[in-house]
Formats: structure tokens, C-alpha cells, sequence
């Protein structure tokens, strides 16, 4: 029988030019970032992020990374409480309604960000007049923007894990249904609400459209107004980022080998 598998070489070699992919830009971008305006590699760059003279500069980072942390922690919220909830509820109560539920959680993938502005808008004025203009407001458009990548982490979970039998068998022993949903079938979704959590993290982390144009200051808006005084600023705050969101893979990876282990 002859194996449709690629050979060692064939593996090493995807390996190896995906590996190339990546790290080329990442290894320029440091190098960059290590680069002395008088000369040489140093890490004069780097060190400006505790200087107190460049503080004024860092200020708007400071500010924008605050509040963009904020809407990553009400966004991941959003699709913890209000998304995960309703596909449970959608799988095991409504499961003809999966196509529509589907098509509603894809679409947002399909309309462009401006496109997206521009239908928000008067929806926008309505909640400034109701609950401010603070930054936290956009976790409501960032809510519809992650939609599609959540969706498809959790639903995966869900078709992998029996979650008729198992909340079948907690209302046997006397369970209600936020018993159930908390300490039933969470635990058993926890893989993909973590990949759900940390799409949900990294696409806030890397909005910049959106936020723009309601006039919001974020991460993504404030490193191009501090561009504007500091060109290595922004890329050493890009790859502290990917620092970031490299650890918290490493993270989900332990979780879900602890998950794997529990199991067995």
C-alpha cells in the first residue's frame, strides 16, 4: 500500500521554509530595534522604556495598552458569557437552528472593517448618550468582530465532547442548568474556550480600523502617534506583544495537555 504521507526530507523542508516564514520578519524587526542611531547594534532603544526622559513620549502607549486591555478582558467576557451559553443552548435545545446561528457568527468575517464603522455609527451615538464615550464602549463592535474566530474554537469543542449525555446525566443526579453549564460542561469545553479567549485577546491587541475611526485610543492607535517621535518605540512594543500572546499559546498548550491527562 502505498502511504499518501510526505517523506522525512519533504516534512523538513515545509518545516524548515514555514520556520523562515516567521522568523525572518521577527529577527529584522529586532535587529531594528537594536539598531544605534549613532552607530552599530546596542540596546539604547530598549532602554528608553524606563528612562524618565522619554516618559512623556511612552505616555499614549501606556494609555492605549491600559485600555486595550480593558476591552480584551470585556470582550473575552462577551464570548465567555453572552457566545458560549447560546451555542450550548443553540446544540441542545435548538439544533436546527446551527445553519442560521452559523451564518449570523461567520458573517462578520465577510464585511469590512470601514463598512462595519459606518453601520455602528448611529448605534455609537445612542450608547455615548447612554453609557459615555468611554474606550470600553468598543468592546461591543470588538464582541462582533471576534465572533467568527470564537465561534469556530468553541464549536470544534463542542463537536468533539458529548454535551447531550453529559448534562443528561447531571440533571439526573439533580443539577440545574447553570450547575451544568459551569462545572459540567465548561470543564469539558475548557480547550476551546481558552483558543477562543486568546483569538479574542490577540484580535483586540491588533484593532486598529475600528478604534480610529471612533476616535478611540488603543494600542494599535497609539503606537502611530508615538511613531510619529520614535520609530523603535512601536516595533519593540510589537514584538513585546507577540511575547505576550506567544506565552499565553504556551499557556493553552498546558492547559490542554492537563485536560488530555485528566481524561485518560
Amino acid at each position: 500500500m502505498i502511504s499518501l504521507a510526505p517523506s522525512r526530507l519533504t516534512r523538513w523542508i515545509i518545516g524548515i521554509l514555514v520556520g523562515l516564514f516567521f522568523a525572518i520578519p521577527l529577527v529584522s524587526t529586532f535587529l531594528y530595534t537594536l539598531r544605534d542611531p549613532k552607530g552599530g547594534l546596542s540596546g539604547v532603544n530598549w532602554a528608553k522604556l524606563v528612562d524618565p526622559a522619554f516618559s512623556s513620549t511612552l505616555r499614549p502607549i501606556w494609555t492605549g495598552l491600559g485600555n486595550s486591555l480593558v476591552l480584551a478582558v470585556v470582550t473575552v467576557l462577551i464570548v465567555l458569557l453572552l457566545l458560549t451559553p447560546t451555542m450550548i443552548l443553540v446544540h441542545l435545545r435548538f439544533p436546527k437552528l446551527r445553519p442560521a446561528f452559523e451564518f449570523l457568527a461567520l458573517l462578520p468575517i465577510s464585511i469590512p472593517a470601514i463598512v462595519l464603522v459606518v453601520g455602528l455609527s448611529p448605534i455609537y451615538l445612542q450608547i455615548a448618550r447612554t453609557l459615555g464615550t468611554g474606550t470600553w464602549t468598543l468592546a461591543f463592535a470588538y464582541g462582533i468582530t471576534v465572533l467568527p474566530f470564537a465561534y469556530r474554537a468553541i464549536q470544534a469543542s463542542i463537536d468533539a465532547t458529548d454535551l447531550r449525555t453529559l448534562s443528561e446525566a447531571a440533571r439526573t443526579l439533580g443539577a440545574n442548568w447553570p450547575t451544568i453549564v459551569i462545572r459540567v460542561l465548561a470543564p469539558n469545553l475548557r480547550q476551546g474556550l481558552l483558543a477562543a479567549s486568546l483569538i479574542s485577546v490577540a484580535v483586540v491587541l491588533g484593532e486598529f480600523t475600528i478604534a480610529s475611526l471612533l476616535n478611540r485610543q488603543v494600542f494599535q492607535t497609539a503606537m502611530v502617534v508615538v511613531r510619529n517621535q520614535d520609530a523603535y518605540l512601536p516595533a519593540i512594543f510589537t514584538l513585546l506583544a507577540l511575547l505576550l500572546v506567544f506565552v499565553l499559546l504556551l499557556i493553552i498548550g498546558r492547559a490542554a495537555r492537563g485536560t488530555r491527562k485528566a481524561r485518560s
